[in-house]
């Protein structure tokens, strides 16, 4: 089994680091051809910043595959199963719409009908959902109709609420990258625990999924040195989905043999099974409910539902005072609190603790939604090794002090102490007052 996962992380790694190095060139496409658009009323960024960042994360799907296809316990997933070339298929569609869209800012409905025709090449090669699992009616078998439909819509809605919480510096590829990781171990545990060779093609994609993310992610971070656009995240929206529907639509339940012994154990035993229907939303919970407040908020306006506004979650936290890096980490929390806390309530559901978990981390998590003013600060003796918006004043003051003693007179380093405490602190407004204030107690001393 450690050889198995030896394959992915090589593949994670090439998917990584090629996506890492073709985004500085992409950068520098990007500018050229002037895939730079004008700062808008509803974006965060200050300066205009290029996109075009799906190119590289294309590249670095096209890399892990490629390198998936030659290892020797992965390749058998391209021998025993087309999904990794409709993924392919579908990818290269989809990509080429969002560079384009990048470029020359296409119609809103251009990209829904090029998401359905992505997800429709992808149902042709056999990337479908076949039945459903359904919790006390059994396995449910979808008619050709019935699947291709159901799939459509699973692309589609994740593509968009993918690219609708793309809002702010590595946010979307975070977020992604934190799903992914999730549904990488859940899909694991199918095929090695469970031996079900329809499992494998999802392990694939989520661990190329991881590295085109994590390659991605440096260049990303506030502040953005180059943005993915349409066409990276309609790109790790699709490849998101076909995980999803890989493991939905494909894995027979009957294959784990879950039905033995007990009606209460059998129940338990189903739970991996059952899952699948709610994993694929519980990893995208965050962007599918921005996705769904977006679209009443914009109708109920008088608005068309593709048209963009400061309203979603990622905005709503820079209003009530969250900064901007903040507002990432705490949206990262949550969807890594929903994604994993599925995973692990999959592994062992008769285990309470794990509820308790989740639990707590929802009520830290409550706490620090509401406290977005507040900083918290390094205890003294680590100030040497944080940044400075993390240290303490007075220790900076005293340090500063110590530094200016041996050249100041005792009086000078008085003055040069009070101007240093008065610009920092809130500039020229609290000079005159601070003067005042020392100035009459070095005269009521000197009674």
């Amino acid at each position: 089994m450690g050889q198995p996962v030896r394959d992915y992380l090589l593949t994670l790694c090439v998917t990584a680091a090629v996506t890492y190095l073709l985004t500085g060139p992409v950068r520098k496409f990007a500018i050229a051809v002037g895939a730079m658009p004008a700062i808008r009323a509803r974006d965060v960024h200050r300066e205009p910043t290029p996109r075009l960042g799906g190119i590289a994360m294309f590249g670095g799907l096209c890399a892990g595959l490629i390198v998936a296809d030659h290892l020797h316990n992965l390749k058998s997933v391209f021998e025993l199963s087309n999904e990794p070339r409709a993924l392919l298929s579908g990818a290269a569609l989809i990509w080429l719409i969002g560079v384009l869209d990048d470029k020359f800012e296409l119609d809103a409905l251009i990209k829904l009908g090029a998401q359905m025709i992505a997800a429709a090449v992808m149902v042709i090669q056999g990337l479908t959902i076949l039945w459903l699992p359904i919790p006390g009616v059994g396995t449910v078998a979808l008619t050709q109709w019935q699947g291709t439909l159901l799939t459509v819509a699973l692309v589609v809605i994740t593509i968009n609420a993918v690219n609708f919480v793309d809002g702010l510096d590595g946010l979307a590829a975070g977020m992604v990258c934190i799903a992914s990781a999730a549904f990488f171990l859940y899909a694991y545990r199918l095929w090695y625990g469970y031996m079900i060779e329809a499992a494998a093609p999802a392990t694939l994609f989520t661990a190329i999924l991881m590295g085109m993310c994590l390659g991605f992610l440096p260049h990303n971070m506030h502040p953005a040195r180059i943005f993915m656009g349409d066409s990276g995240s309609m790109l790790i929206g699709l490849v998101l989905a076909a995980a999803a529907i890989s493991v939905t639509g494909q894995v027979d339940p009957d294959t784990m043999r879950l039905f033995e012994g007990s009606e209460r154990g059998a129940t338990h035993a189903m739970l991996p099974v059952f899952i699948p229907l709610l994993l694929p939303l519980t990893i995208i919970a965050i962007p599918a409910a921005d996705l769904v407040l977006a679209i009443v908020r914009r109708t109920w306006n008088g608005q068309s539902p593709f048209a963009a506004d400061r309203g979603h979650l990622h905005h709503r936290l820079l209003e009530i005072g969250h900064s901007h890096s903040r507002a990432v980490l705490i949206m990262y929390f949550w969807s890594a609190l929903i994604a994993f806390g599925a995973v692990a309530y999959s592994v062992h559901s008769a285990s309470m603790w794990i509820v308790f978990v989740i639990l707590a981390a929802s009520a830290v998590g409550l706490v620090l939604l509401l406290m977005p003013r507040f900083t918290p600060r390094a205890p003294h003796w680590a100030n040497r090794f944080v940044p400075p918006r993390y240290r303490h004043r007075a220790a900076e003051d005293s340090a500063s002090v110590q530094s200016e003693e041996p050249t100041l007179t005792a009086s000078g380093a008085q003055e040069g102490v009070r101007a240093a405490r008065t610009a920092d602190f809130n500039g020229a407004t609290a000079v005159g007052g601070r003067q005042r204030f020392l100035s009459r107690q070095k005269v009521d001393s000197g009674r």
